[in-house]
């Protein structure tokens, strides 16, 4: 590999970028219009502009892509997250144009972005599931008996697409069709698949994954990660490894979610993703994500190995270079996403110019950003600023670290929600690991406004 093209945007744009110089390979970017000056554009060592701000006209182009990737001579495209990083369909045209595809198969991208048909793979694999529909909902075969038989309540999700859409809680019988036709709707809104299927659901359940990395033949995994606080299905804060959890539930997870990814001939970073039910103990599968994830830091800061140039060099043909007795877990990590919003204001998204733009800095702090001060910020896409990420010996510690970072951090221009970073992880319930993926929106007093 000697110049990589970066089909992303943001600051894993930059992040990617800074590996690949590290390793010696040039980088091109595309850009839209709107991020034509920005710190992905002036980090690369080339930036082509290939469209205007809406993503669909830029960086959703798969042509678009493709071409600057041949007409500046990349040997190789990394999709980063989002965007067309799980797009089996664009996959297949970088492999087919003789360029290097920096994550798995594009089958195995495929299976794994039907979540019916991840199900399904992943109880082949002896991955444990959640009780649900047997394949899809067929509205025409009576689903309500297909619901009753899960039990309520329930949740309706849909096969194709991720982010929270597609997703209706049902607590009685008597909502579940209206609930289903909007949910049917949404997926084909949002995924053009009105697909959906039912699990049973798992009152104040965690959301803990698996870090896995394969080369096509073997595959070993670094350790599991906790996800749990969130805001409408949105991740906002991570850490690593999962605390609180059971010796026997962590090693199922993490044995499991290597089985599955033999059993696809995994190559690349990817993550098992689980339900973890703290009252009946048990943990079953969500679903897997074949790239890398948002939250990746965390991995990187308990394991020292950067899963960037792991992506990298498996892409160009080598073999995995650790075996899973040599992998060393130390200490625990947090990652904050701070995002351009205004939680005083339902956490409407606040772009604009960064007037004032201050990190924390020393030991154990690492911040992961596509933005330098005087920068702005667009309003035409995810409205992440920065990753602020810690580590420490324990995580006691690892939550004062964070808390001093927040401190430190100082942002003009612009509405953010390092506040309600600070309020969380000066919440009692954090620290006791009595959160879970509903806490943020139920929690009394937390927040002012999360509707």
């Amino acid at each position: 590999m000697r110049k990589l093209l970066i089909a992303n945007r943001g600051e894993i744009a930059v992040r990617v970028i800074r590996t690949a110089h590290k390793m010696g390979i040039a980088t091109v970017v595309v850009c839209s219009d709107a991020d034509r000056d920005s710190l992905a554009a002036r980090s690369a060592g080339e930036a082509v502009v290939i469209g205007p701000a809406p993503g669909q006209a830029s960086y959703l182009n798969q042509q678009a892509v493709l071409k600057v990737a041949l007409d500046t001579g990349a040997d190789a495209v990394h999709p980063g997250f989002g965007f067309l990083s799980e797009n089996a369909e664009f996959a297949r045209l970088v492999i087919g144009n003789g360029l290097l595809w920096v994550g798995p198969a594009p089958g195995t991208i495929q299976l794994m972005g039907d979540k019916v048909a991840a199900r399904e793979a992943a109880r082949n694999a002896g991955v444990p599931v959640l009780k649900g529909s047997d394949g899809p909902l067929d509205p025409a075969a009576d689903p309500l008996q297909t619901a009753e038989r899960v039990g309520f309540p329930l949740v309706i999700k849909a096969s194709a697409g991720g982010g929270g859409r597609g997703i209706r809680l049902v607590t009685e019988s008597a909502a579940f069709l209206s609930a289903m036709d909007v949910a049917r709707a949404e997926a084909m809104a949002s995924f053009g698949d009105g697909t959906v299927y039912l699990e049973r659901f798992v009152q104040e359940a965690r959301h803990v994954e698996v870090q896995v990395l394969g080369d096509g033949t073997d595959v070993i995994h670094l350790g599991d990660r906790d996800c749990s606080m969130q805001r409408r299905s949105q991740k906002v804060v991570e850490e690593a490894p999962a605390p609180d959890l059971p010796d026997e539930v962590r090693e199922r997870i993490r044995e499991s979610s290597v089985n599955l990814a033999k059993a696809c001939g995994y190559v690349g970073v990817g993550t098992v993703e689980f339900l973890y039910d703290p009252v009946r103990r048990e943990a079953a599968f969500i679903e897997m994500n074949t790239r890398l994830q948002v939250e990746h830091p965390v991995t990187e800061m308990i394991t020292g190995v950067d899963l960037v140039e792991q992506q990298l060099r498996i892409a160009g043909g080598e073999s995995l270079s650790l075996r899973q007795d040599e992998v060393t877990l130390t200490g625990h990590a947090f990652e904050s996403r701070i995002n351009a919003e205004d939680p005083d204001r339902g956490f409407f998204p606040s772009p604009g110019t960064i007037d004032t733009l201050t990190w924390p800095t020393g030991p154990g702090v690492r911040v992961d950003s596509g933005v330098a001060e005087g920068d702005t910020i667009p309003p035409f896409y995810d409205s992440m600023v920065a990753k602020l990420i810690v580590h420490a010996e324990t995580r006691p510690a690892a939550i004062r670290r964070m808390s001093d970072a927040l401190a430190e951090v100082e942002v003009a221009g612009i509405a953010t929600t390092i506040q309600m970073h600070k309020d969380l992880f000066a919440r009692p319930e954090f620290a006791t690991v009595s959160h879970h993926t509903k806490f943020i929106e139920t929690a009394p007093g937390l927040l002012k406004e999360t509707t």
